[in-house]
């Protein structure tokens, strides 16, 4: 079995590492080297940007998923932490922070692309806030690649449905609508700003990482996203944990109902293809979704969408 095979029968396994998605993508398209010419890989240095979006509500892009912030007098939070290198950045460059500790850090879900810049923010952070399934899930992911999970990276406060708070003169609503992207995402919502962030509920017009191994759900997910675009105000910004480099990583309920289509037509596809007597292998040769080129891969990138068709693949067929 080569290597591409490996990954496509694996499903979602493979977006479970570690890394960035697009470092993701690469592993998915490019052979390995024969081991006697492995080079190591140097990542670029990562470009951060700091974007304020309304009423002291901003996000934060490196490497990684998207994080959110608040800044205003009376308190600072942090929306996922990426990884320990661009979560200093964030620490050390925060505008108007100051020396002031983050009184809460709030994990969107437990993928470390997420969560691992826990462990950098965790001595200047009173709470590290999460899905009461993520503390679990990131020891079961630490268990299956064979490293034990800091402590230091584990949220110390966890909720089953909702959990609301005042900072400042902000409220923080978090709220677990059920399993999607895993089953232990949740929806951030800066309510007087009307600032919503979706974590990886949202890839915006990329295709995205379905973890079906931390619980994964297509099903599951086109509901939800109607549910979310329905639930919060008409004029809401909505941050998304990842999009393709030619949108960004904010936008409106529009935007979710686009990727509930993307995902609504990968279910019937396959649903289709299934019912027509084609095997696994035969789905996942088709490159591109048709009717959503926004979400095709760039050429000479790594193309997500074949391990996207094996997922899809298992949920239907595991029923």
């Amino acid at each position: 079995m080569n290597r591409r095979d490996f990954l496509l029968k694996s499903g979602a396994a493979v977006s479970l590492s570690f890394l960035s998605s697009s470092s993701l993508s690469a592993q998915i398209s490019a052979p390995s080297a024969p081991p006697s010419k492995t080079v190591p890989v140097q990542q670029p240095a990562p470009v951060s940007e700091f974007k304020t979006l309304r009423r002291n509500v901003g996000t934060f892009t490196a490497r990684g998923g998207t994080i959110g912030w608040l800044v205003n007098d009376g308190a600072v939070v942090g929306v996922d932490t990426q990884f320990p290198e661009t979560a200093a950045i964030f620490l050390k460059d925060l505008p108007n922070r100051g020396a002031r500790s983050f009184d809460a850090v709030i994990n969107t879900h437990h993928h470390g692309d997420h969560t691992g810049g826990n462990a950098t923010l965790r001595p200047s952070a009173k709470t590290i806030v999460a899905h009461a399934n993520v503390p679990e899930l990131m020891r079961a992911r630490g268990a299956a690649d064979n490293r034990p999970v800091d402590a230091a990276m584990i949220p110390d406060k966890t909720f089953t449905d909702a959990w609301r708070q005042d900072f400042g003169d902000e409220t923080i609503a978090l709220k677990y609508f059920g399993p999607a992207h895993t089953r232990g995402d949740i929806v951030t919502h800066f309510e007087k700003a009307n600032v919503v962030h979706m974590g990886d509920l949202m890839f915006n017009r990329r295709y995205p990482v379905i973890d079906r191994p931390g619980g994964a759900s297509i099903r599951a997910w086109v509901p939800l996203l109607e549910r979310v675009a329905a639930e919060y105000p008409a004029d809401a910004i909505y941050i998304f944990g990842h999009s393709n480099p030619n949108f960004p990583v904010t936008g409106t309920s529009a935007d979710l109902l686009v990727f509930r289509d993307y995902l609504s037509a990968l279910l019937a596809h396959v649903g289709k293809e299934i019912k027509a007597g084609k095997t696994k292998e035969e789905i996942v040769k088709l490159e591109n979704m048709p009717g959503f080129p926004d979400l095709h891969a760039p050429v000479g990138r790594g193309n997500s969408f074949p391990v996207n068709l094996a997922v899809a693949y298992d949920e239907l067929a595991s029923t």
